[in-house]
């Protein structure tokens, strides 16, 4: 019924002009994305925000696709924070269903594209059903070489930090590090993507222009990119408009 109503009042959004991306040019090797709108979708068109959540679904896999043909090697999807346990309770045990739905339709072709799933973020709180959901992808997924898609779910970069620097206070507590030794590498190693690049692009959609306790460490040096689109309405070429202007920004990182 969700699905009905979500396609019936999906409006046609004015799509940015055919935009090709250079591939010869820079290719970011890890995009984040935090994707936002799904509600303010929902609401605009007098539907349960549920109903935005569901059309949001089906932008992560048209972009998962379209990250995939380009080349981007990561592609990390800030799916639900740790703060957004604060919704209400139908709108949480609905998100918490998400995963295993788009698992159970997606999974085989992710399978047959070479994609390898993983979770970022805490599994102590999550359902018994959602993480069974992202573990059984997670092992069937392992041997892919291709696009390693992560889930960040339960995820909230400050539990994540408190945590890298709880393990460094223990190994400093055992005399196995000094205080004074500790370098960006130590923290990182500790970090949920301790075996993966930092984000070399961020998108944010809906106009929001904060990160919300996403990858603060991470982010350090990462180009950013705002759009005032809703996700649910985020098109193949709004991603490839973000990955264009990628290729024509000079990264510095603090040089001249």
């Amino acid at each position: 019924m969700l699905e009905h109503l979500a396609r019936k009042w999906t409006r046609k959004e004015k799509q940015p002009e055919a935009t090709e991306v250079d591939p010869s040019g820079k290719i970011p090797v890890h995009v984040a994305v935090i994707m936002d709108g799904n509600g303010r979708w929902a609401n605009m068109r007098n539907l349960p925000r549920v109903a935005g959540h569901r059309a949001g679904m089906k932008t992560v896999k048209e972009v998962v696709k379209t990250a995939d043909e380009i080349g981007i090697r990561y592609m990390t999807m800030y799916a639900f924070s740790t703060e957004n346990w604060k919704r209400p309770r139908d709108e949480v045990d609905f998100l918490m269903r998400l995963p295993q739905e788009f698992l159970s339709t997606e999974l085989d072709e992710l399978i047959e594209r070479g994609v390898r799933i993983r979770m970022l973020g805490s599994k102590d709180e999550l359902p018994k059903h959602t993480l069974q959901a992202l573990l059984t992808a997670e092992e069937k997924t392992r041997e892919n070489t291709g696009l390693q898609l992560n889930f960040a779910l339960n995820y909230g970069a400050r539990h994540e930090m408190i945590k890298a620097f709880a393990e460094l206070a223990e190994r400093v507590k055992a005399g196995e590090l000094s205080p004074d030794d500790i370098q960006e590498e130590d923290i990182s190693r500790y970090l949920y993507t301790s075996d993966i690049p930092d984000p070399d692009l961020l998108i944010r959609t809906s106009g929001e222009i904060r990160l919300s306790n996403f990858m603060l460490w991470q982010l350090a040096y990462t180009e950013l990119w705002f759009t005032d689109v809703l996700w649910p309405d985020f098109t193949r070429e709004h991603f490839y408009q973000a990955i264009v202007e990628y290729q024509g920004r000079a990264r510095r990182y603090g040089a001249v």
